[in-house]
This record gives structure tokens, C-alpha cells and sequence, in this order.
């Protein structure tokens, strides 16, 4: 048979290729007959020359080839390979790892759909409440036990990239301890061991207002709403990130260290010493006009006279 994962949830790709790789056999023997292809040039002779390959003292032979059919690559290569994909003996097992997803007319997806020995699957990463879901079941799998809103806040500190989020779960119920009775995950602890993310998201569209680049704040806007966190955390952030800046601006004009500041303001000094490379963008009457500005759109939302998606947006061009 030949596979064809594509999609951008690299981590459930690799997860279906360890599964896959159990069914075939004595680890030891299968990694005697597997043979990888990373990206680049690959020829399709030598993908077809290592499936034609006979099993050592195996029943299957394994051919793992990534990002053949993704990109730019030699179309000439490409035809020869499907036109052999259907003829594949059966002592191989041919899988196509494609680093994002393929389009339904491409003709490497038709050739899956359409040949009786081929199978295709589009790995998609998990958005909104799924990917809360998938947190959930992630920790109850490790023997831990994580508080909804929790997985919430993990989703949005985080977002949708499953290796880095599996990490993450796996910091987090280590800390609170596997046992019989494990203890349960909250907020403070995501916000505790997990914070850089979700910052790193925020820290990076307050630099595009700093510097009054509308068009990528929007963008990365976009792109967090996109990921699945809510309008509301989103806006909640951002009106955090903005105390934060005044503070330390505030600080640093008295002539505080951040060493000293990170301890004022209970943050940890690597979060103040950005904080403090952003407040440079920005002096105190601009600061303050912001806070205000922030304070009539929840006003605003609170009081229905727009809806949150639209006012984050206006926002965002008012600022910049």
C-alpha cells in the first residue's frame, strides 16, 4: 500500500506513522527494512528501486518519503512515481509525509482516492473546542487531571501546534504529580509554567502598533482568532499588556532596574526586560490615551453597541 498524510498538524502525522509502524512488525527487524527520503531532490527511481527491495528476514519493507508532492518540485519525477503508485508489491508499505495540505485536484490525492492499494488522509490541527477537547484527553492519558477553564487558558497560551502543547501537559501534570489521586490542574498553574506563548503572540502585535504597522497587526490578529481563541481573552491580554507597559514605563522613568521592576510588579524579569524594550515605542500621554481608548471599546461591548471582533479591529487601526 502507499499513504499520503498531509496537512499542518505535523505531530498527529507522525503520531498515525509510529502507529502504522507498530502493525508491521519486530521493531528491530522493521528498522533494518525501512528506508527514509528527507526533503530535496529525491529521484523517483530510488523510491521505486527501495519499495521493489525484498524484506530482510521481514514480511514488510518500509519507505518513508517527505515532501515529494508538497512545493515546487521535478514534475517529470512526480508523473513517474504515480504511474508506479498502483503497481507497489505487496511486501511494501510506501508513506508520503507532506508538510501542509494538498489540494483535493492535485494529482497525487486523486491517485490515493482512486487506486484500491492507496489511502490518504488530511491531518488538520484542532481549533476551538476541539483542541480543548484534546487537551483534556492529553492529561487523562498521562494520569493527570486539568480544570476546563484551564485547557482553555493552555489553548490560548499555547495554541493549535500539538508538540509544543504536548510538552506543555507533560510540565504540567509532572508538577502536580502523577498518582492514584493526581492533583488537579488550574489556571494559575497553566499561567505559571506556560505564559511565553500566548505573550509571545501579544508581545508581537503590540510591536507592529509600536511601531504603527496596521496591516501586521491586523494580520496577526487574524491569526489568533483563526488558531481559536476567543475574542474576549484576546482583548483581555491586550488591555494587560498594556498596564503592564505603563507600569514599567512608569518604573524606568524613576529610574528602576528590571531586575528590580520584574519584582515591583511580580513578573518574571525575561517578560519585563521586552516589556521594557516595548515601552520604548511609546511615551506616557500615548500610553494613557491607549488605556483609555481600551476602556470605551469593552464599554462599548459590554453595553452592545458593537460586537467584540469588529471593535478588536477597529482597535487595532485607531492604534496604529
Amino acid at each position: 500500500m502507499f499513504y499520503i498524510f498531509h496537512g499542518d498538524d505535523a505531530f498527529s502525522q507522525k503520531e498515525t506513522l509510529e502507529s502504522l509502524k507498530k502493525k508491521l512488525g519486530d521493531p528491530e527487524m522493521l528498522s533494518l527494512n525501512t528506508t527514509v527520503f528527507e526533503s530535496g531532490q529525491t529521484r523517483a527511481n530510488h523510491i521505486i528501486d527501495a519499495c521493489n527491495a525484498m524484506p530482510f528476514l521481514a514480511p514488510k519493507r518500509l519507505v518513508i518519503v517527505y515532501n515529494f508532492f508538497s512545493g515546487k518540485g521535478d514534475k517529470d519525477e512526480r508523473a513517474a512515481l504515480l504511474d508506479y503508485l498502483p503497481t507497489i508489491p505487496d511486501s511494501a508499505r510506501l508513506v508520503f509525509m507532506e508538510k501542509g495540505a494538498l489540494e483535493d485536484r492535485s494529482k497525487a490525492i486523486k491517485c490515493a482516492r482512486s487506486s484500491e492499494n492507496g489511502y490518504e488522509k488530511r491531518f488538520n490541527r484542532p481549533q476551538g473546542r476541539v483542541l480543548e477537547r484534546w487537551i483534556l484527553d492529553a492529561v487523562d492519558r498521562l494520569g493527570g487531571r486539568i480544570h476546563p477553564d484551564a485547557a482553555r487558558r493552555l489553548a490560548m497560551n499555547v495554541g493549535s501546534d500539538l508538540q509544543i502543547l504536548e510538552n506543555e501537559i507533560t510540565k504540567l501534570v509532572l508538577y502536580k504529580g502523577i498518582s492514584a489521586e493526581p492533583e488537579l490542574i488550574t489556571i494559575r498553574d497553566v499561567e505559571k509554567l506556560s505564559p511565553y506563548a500566548a505573550e509571545a503572540n501579544i508581545f508581537d502585535l503590540v510591536d507592529a502598533l509600536g511601531n504603527r504597522n496596521g496591516k501586521r497587526a491586523a494580520l496577526l490578529l487574524q491569526q489568533k482568532l483563526d488558531e481559536g481563541s476567543e475574542p474576549f481573552q484576546i482583548f483581555s491580554m491586550f488591555i494587560r499588556q498594556f498596564r503592564l507597559i505603563i507600569q514599567v514605563k512608569e518604573l524606568v522613568e524613576e529610574g528602576n532596574k528590571p531586575p528590580e521592576i520584574a519584582k515591583l510588579i511580580k513578573q518574571h524579569p525575561f517578560v519585563v526586560g521586552k516589556i521594557a524594550n516595548q515601552a520604548r515605542s511609546f511615551d506616557l500621554p500615548q500610553l494613557e490615551k491607549i488605556y483609555g481608548h481600551l476602556l470605551e471599546t469593552d464599554m462599548q461591548v459590554k453595553t452592545g453597541r458593537t460586537d467584540l471582533v469588529t471593535a478588536l479591529n477597529l482597535l487595532i487601526f485607531n492604534l496604529a
